[in-house]
């Protein structure tokens, strides 16, 4: 895998190619979310240069990834973890966390990818899932007095589906 400068908007987006690519396939909502959020635009970046990098991610990942007994390609821990690592400022973490949240969640399915990505991002960078905010946010984490909330007094008012293979 190549190296990008630390907390650089290129390292930044192949954290979000990354997710993108974490359940093995680019859903139509995320490449929307991209465009509705100036998710590459708000990296620093436009969109030939957020190609190039995609695409330099997607073929660092046919020169690296091992493929699974299902034939996908996955990085392992410790890969993923030095792409991670590339960002070290806090207030960038929680950027591209947000990001990488509303990607997972574009497509209301949750895969074990998606999940395992996000938890890795936690544990690097030292957050817990509910410290995030805003729209992100998933609506457990929300304090049940707060308008808009979907938590019941039985929990949780939504669902989410992993998704496997």
């Amino acid at each position: 895998m190549r190296r990008y400068t630390n907390n650089s908007p290129e390292a930044g987006a192949r954290i979000v190619a990354l997710a993108l690519m974490a359940d093995g396939a680019v859903d139509r909502n995320e490449v929307l979310l991209l465009e509705r959020q100036n998710v590459i635009g708000r990296l620093g970046l436009d969109d030939e240069q957020f190609d190039a990098i995609y695409y330099e991610y997607c073929a660092d990942m046919l020169a690296s990834a091992n493929r699974n007994l299902s034939g996908r390609l996955e990085l392992d821990e410790r890969r993923t973890s030095a792409i991670l690592d590339e960002i070290s400022d806090a207030a960038l973490q929680r950027k591209i966390l947000r990001i990488m949240l509303d990607i997972v969640h574009a497509d209301q399915r949750l895969s074990a990818g998606e999940a395992s990505l996000i938890a890795l991002a936690l544990e690097r960078w030292g957050m817990e899932l509910c410290g995030t905010a805003e729209s992100s946010v998933p609506h457990h984490c929300l304090p049940a007095e707060i308008p808009g909330n979907r938590r019941s007094a039985t929990g949780y008012g939504g669902s989410h589906h992993v998704a496997t293979g």
